[in-house]
């Protein structure tokens, strides 16, 4: 018997200690339901769920990723400092970002290597450290 794309968003919000409303549940499952890695918009996201039949406003859907975001269930990944990306793969890795088609895809981490960062200031410590490589076509 295989598991529904609500099933698995329950057990995803329930790992998070989420409570599982309705709406979370439905934008849980657009999020995770096939088990596969992705990157959205809430705008994305928002049309999502529109097209699958779910009565969820915009305000709901980016209220909803911040929620997720703080019970770390996604990685929010800013770009231009205005658009931001949420990724429901939130282990450390670098990403693509396609300028042309405004799209973030992972990158391969094991070819990216960093091997010295800057000092933080006095005071403040590295919380993170995000790698975007832009990409346009040649």
């Amino acid at each position: 018997m295989s598991i529904t794309g609500s099933e698995r968003g329950s057990q995803w919000l329930r790992s998070a200690g989420l409570r599982p409303t309705r709406q979370r549940v439905a934008l849980a499952a657009l999020l995770v339901g096939d088990g596969q890695h992705r990157h959205v918009t809430a705008e994305g996201l928002y049309n999502a769920s529109r097209k699958a039949g779910e009565q969820v406003s915009l305000a709901t859907v980016y209220n909803t990723l911040r929620a997720f975001c703080e019970a770390g269930l996604l990685r929010e990944i800013m770009l231009e400092g205005t658009k931001s990306y949420f990724d429901t793969n939130t282990s450390d890795h670098p990403h693509f970002y396609w300028e042309e088609d405004q799209r973030l895809t992972d990158a391969p981490a094991e070819e990216l290597e960093i091997t010295r960062l800057p000092e933080a200031p006095a005071g403040a410590e590295v919380s993170k450290v995000d790698v975007v490589i832009r990409l346009r076509r040649a």
